[in-house]
């Protein structure tokens, strides 16, 4: 909550309709410090996502709410292919030079299964649109971002929980693009290090929703990831009847995957830690070896959950009786993917609360209140005001992604 009058931030979130953005853009708003512009092509999203989000953040108001407390309540959201430059710039006209104060880069593809089969696709979206990204806001004096990493960055670690320390060397194409596009912003950075400044945030596998179940995880399609995927079977929008789960012959406690699971809205709070680290006065970049002001930070619980861990909490949260079969190992899975979040617990003061238990009930809360995502009806008793929104219409085709039925979530 804002306790000062000056003006607000305007701050770009890329990917805002989607399940991360859109409580990246709640946690933003809570704070009534910033305005909120976010950008998204809807290829795997959906619009009234962002309606939510901004009526939570209506209903948050004081009644005595000031005019600048209500305007930070509103989302300006155009729908924008990150591809296609002119496209950007279009956005960034209509605040001119200087007037986004940075931009929160979470827009995606994110399927480590599909990155495999259709790597071209993967490098021209996750790297070309960071690079066109970064380029039109170097135009508009736009020089700081936090950057929505991967724990792919780190491919089969050589010590778990993973430090920041471990050496890049992704296993998949989707992780590569990770890798690669860290590696622009960093080296755009040693280049200009009196003007651009940026923290990646290596975070790990979100799962949840906002408490209220008014905003969460809806994918297009059959779900890429376990939890959504477990979710959907439960409340019958998969058919499926039992789960595919991708190798029991890991070196892990079950042989299945293990990974790092956070709340999505401690995620959230990560990001809004890692902007406000980007003000002039931060000195989270004092101890960086070179003049570049960049960094990377894991995003994470510091503890791994198997597939089959995973599936029984969610058998006590929804009480379904899920059955599964093991098959063979999914090309580009890795056997852990556990984080070491030492550091941007001390450096960010970054804490990822909520246990699994939380996650599975507040995933459950959201999907058997909305059984068809975001296209399900609002009842009467909790209505929801139409946000003003600006949407440019698409002037192509956005190209199309086949789903890949996948068990072991690898985060954006």
């Amino acid at each position: 909550m804002s306790t000062t009058s000056e003006p607000l931030k305007r701050v770009i979130v890329t990917g805002g309709a989607g399940y991360i953005g859109s409580h990246v853009i709640y946690i933003l708003q809570e704070t009534r410090r910033y305005k909120v512009i976010s950008i998204d092509n809807l290829h795997n999203a959906h619009p009234k996502s962002l309606d939510r989000v901004a009526q939570l953040a209506r209903d948050a108001l004081p009644k005595d709410a000031t005019k600048q407390e209500k305007e930070s309540a509103e989302i300006d959201a155009h729908t924008c292919d990150l591809t296609r430059p002119d496209e950007i710039r279009r956005v960034f006209e209509q605040y001119g030079k200087g007037g986004i104060w940075g931009v929160v880069h979470i827009a995606a593809y994110k399927a480590v299964g599909e990155s495999t089969e259709r790597p071209l696709l993967y490098y021209a979206n996750n790297v070309g649109a960071t690079v066109s990204l970064l380029q039109v806001m170097s135009e508009f004096d736009c020089t700081r971002m936090v950057y929505s990493s991967s724990a792919t960055v780190y491919g089969t670690p050589p010590i778990i929980p993973i430090p920041e320390s471990t050496r890049l060397q992704a296993d998949s194409p989707y992780g590569k693009t990770k890798v690669m596009s860290e590696a622009v912003l960093e080296d755009l950075c040693a280049a200009e290090p009196n003007k651009w400044r940026a923290l990646s945030l290596r975070y790990f596998n979100p799962a949840g929703a906002h408490a209220s179940g008014l905003i969460g995880e809806d994918p297009r399609g059959r779900p890429g990831n376990l939890l959504p995927l477990l979710a959907h079977m439960a409340i019958g929008r998969v058919k499926d009847d039992k789960l595919c789960v991708f190798g029991n012959d890991y070196p892990t406690p079950d042989g299945t995957c293990v990974r790092d699971y956070l709340h999505v809205v401690d995620l959230a709070k990560g990001h809004l830690l890692a902007l406000n680290a980007l003000t002039d006065n931060s000195e989270v970049f004092d101890s960086c070896p070179t003049p570049a002001r960049f960094k990377a930070y894991n995003l994470g619980k510091g503890k791994g959950l198997s597939v089959l861990q995973i599936v029984e909490a969610m058998r006590k949260a929804t009480g379904f009786d899920y059955k599964y079969e093991i098959i063979g190992r999914r090309r580009g899975d890795v056997p852990d993917l556990t984080a070491d979040p030492a550091l941007a617990e001390k450096e960010l003061g970054f804490h990822a609360d909520q246990d699994l238990e939380t996650m599975c009930r507040d995933l459950w809360n959201w999907q058997s209140k909305n059984p068809n995502g975001y296209d399900t009806e609002i009842p009467p008793a909790q209505p929801l005001a139409t946000t003003p929104q600006v949407y440019e219409p698409k002037t192509h085709p956005i190209p199309p992604v086949t789903a890949v039925p996948a068990t072991v979530i690898t985060t954006a």
